[in-house]
């Protein structure tokens, strides 16, 4: 049976907060079809200023696309060129070492795209991208979306402006990473993912978070354990973190 979500979604806290609550309405004809093309386009910050001509143009090139959890969506040495808008779902962006330890780079939501250096560059992907659970895609055609960008370059601004972003935190991954030992890395991912706020929801597994943070799983959850013992954090079931002491873990973190 194929994926199809038309439920409001929780508003999950994860390592890259939106705070947005996402509604959609199925349609009345047979098959529910929520994941249309002008759907998934109107998630993404960088087709906000189309008009009606420019949105038609794109959603031409659209192919749907549907991952289960787990599957591969492109893989280390690919060389097609296209974008991808995550639809519903959610997708990690890695790179793995010699050793065969994963690195994750980023986690995307309903909304992100990836692909976007395939846009300016005919070399192979150096990443993979993993969809985290049933996730639905839309496929923009890389070689038509450059004639497109061409003609409407405010397109091509936002891509840029977007891979700007990504530089600073891929810079700060890796000073992360590079710098601060493992409970600095800890509480500075705990402070960003509760957002000034008490309480954390897990939007995915301590596999998933410890591997963006570069370390074991094992390491993380004995750690996280430590701060308990602390009483920085409170650790609720697999998905919930209470910050009880957020100066302690501000004064860990460097801040």
């Amino acid at each position: 049976m194929p994926f199809v979500s038309c439920a409001i979604r929780s508003n999950w806290v994860s390592l890259n907060p939106r705070g947005d609550i996402v509604q959609e309405k199925c349609c009345a004809t047979s098959g529910c079809q929520c994941h249309s093309s002008r759907t998934c386009m109107s998630k993404v910050p960088i087709f906000t200023s189309l008009n009606q001509e420019e949105i038609d143009q794109i959603a031409a090139i659209i192919t749907d696309k549907e991952y289960k959890k787990g599957e591969s969506i492109y893989a280390y040495g690919d060389t097609g060129k296209s974008l991808y808008v995550i639809n519903e779902g959610k997708v990690k962006i890695f790179r793995m070492s010699e050793a065969g330890r994963e690195q994750i780079i980023r986690i995307l939501h309903p909304g992100d795209f990836m692909g976007e250096l395939s846009l300016f560059a005919d070399s192979a992907v150096n990443e993979g991208a993993e969809a985290l659970e049933p996730t639905a895609i839309c496929v923009i055609d890389g070689h038509k979306l450059n004639q497109i960008m061409k003609d409407v370059p405010s397109i091509a601004v936002k891509v840029i402006e977007e891979l700007s972003k990504r530089l600073l935190n891929a810079e700060n991954l890796i000073e992360s990473l590079g710098l601060h030992d493992v409970e600095q890395r800890i509480a500075d991912t705990m402070l960003r993912m509760s957002a000034g706020q008490e309480e954390i929801i897990l939007s995915i597994t301590k596999k998933d978070l410890a591997a963006h943070m570069g370390m074991s799983q094992e390491t993380l959850s004995r750690k996280l354990a430590q701060f308990q013992e602390m009483g920085w954090i409170k650790l609720e079931g697999r998905k919930k973190i209470q910050i009880l002491d957020r100066k302690s873990l501000q004064t860990i973190a460097g801040l």
